[in-house]
């Protein structure tokens, strides 16, 4: 490779933040780094999201115990990317649910996506050798279906394709609060490389009809009263939108991978460049606009031979 991916570099710890986005329900964040949710029901806890990791786990863990002795009945993961799923089995769950589509994409393309994430992202996968190997769930769904935590309703639900074909939403309907996965972000930029960018923007207006309170992002702060809920919807339209436009008219003309690579960042550089694992994002949500324009509809898997033939390819 002519230089490594940025990702590769990142090695800084980034901060731990654990707020309160409605009553008994948390938001674990980190400057960037995959976030986790926590849930608490009248006699046990759901978490969101499990982290890369086992030893990572441990750390939403610790921050549980802060606030409650519950014990933890229930992991929800949003899709199957290895960094959301593989710490698992650190909390012990009675229940891990996937939506349907998302235990397939684990049977199809788990492992290779396992390989390819932690070749480009080492720092996510701090005590890799902790993992027992790929996580499916114990419970799927199709389209929707609700959970209780005593009284506390949870519900589960597939609004649509956007950042894979398999991501689901988690909404708190006592308190209005929404888990969306990557399907939303906050100042940190959207991973589309097995993403459907023809159909994000439907998946965001459905998000939008909750007219929720508060959303835990995949990634970034917490998104606390209906402005900043609206803003980062629409920042993360306008992220997505903003890739597609310019890999979508290199397409049209039979342009290169490299080309559709230097249109994508005439667009986007102005005004997501100082964004959270921008430079890492930025190769695979080019080459996935790029397929999505010229009719590949189904995202291609990546590898970790592919993620190194693309990067050349685009350092050409």
């Amino acid at each position: 490779m002519a230089k490594a991916f940025a990702s590769q570099g990142d090695m800084s710890e980034k901060k731990i933040t654990f707020d309160e986005i409605g009553k008994d329900i948390y938001a674990f964040t980190a400057e960037g780094d995959p976030n986790s949710g926590v849930i608490i029901g009248d006699d046990s806890v759901m978490i969101i999201e499990a982290q890369a990791t086992p030893r990572l786990a441990n750390k939403v863990i610790d921050c549980v115990r802060s606030v409650t002795d519950k014990p933890i009945s229930h992991v929800v993961l949003t899709h199957y990317h290895a960094v959301r799923v593989l710490g698992a089995s650190a909390f012990g769950a009675e229940q891990i649910i996937m939506g349907d589509r998302a235990r397939a994409m684990v049977v199809e393309r788990g492992q290779e996506d396992w390989d390819s994430e932690f070749q480009r992202f080492p720092r996510l996968f701090e005590g890799h050798e902790s993992i027992p190997g790929l996580t499916y769930p114990t419970t799927t769904f199709s389209e929707d279906m609700t959970v209780y935590l005593g009284n506390r309703r949870i519900d589960l639900m597939h609004l649509g394709r956007a950042h894979t074909a398999g991501d689901i939403v988690i909404h708190v309907p006592d308190e209005n609060v929404m888990f969306t996965g990557d399907i939303v972000e906050y100042h940190s930029a959207c991973y589309c490389g097995d993403g459907h960018f023809s159909d994000w923007g439907d998946t965001l207006d459905a998000i939008s009809s909750f007219d929720v309170d508060a959303i835990a992002p995949g990634r970034g702060d917490a998104l606390i009263g209906k402005d900043m809920v609206s803003a980062a919807i629409e920042n993360t339209r306008d992220f997505v939108e903003s890739t597609y436009r310019p890999a979508a008219r290199v397409a049209a003309r039979n342009g290169t991978l490299k080309e559709a690579w230097d249109a994508v960042r005439e667009e986007c550089d102005p005004k997501f460049k100082d964004y959270a694992i921008y430079e890492h994002c930025l190769p695979f949500n080019v080459a996935r606009a790029f397929d999505e324009a010229r009719g590949i509809e189904n995202p291609r898997i990546w590898t970790a031979q592919r993620d190194i033939e693309m990067w050349e390819a685009l350092q050409g």
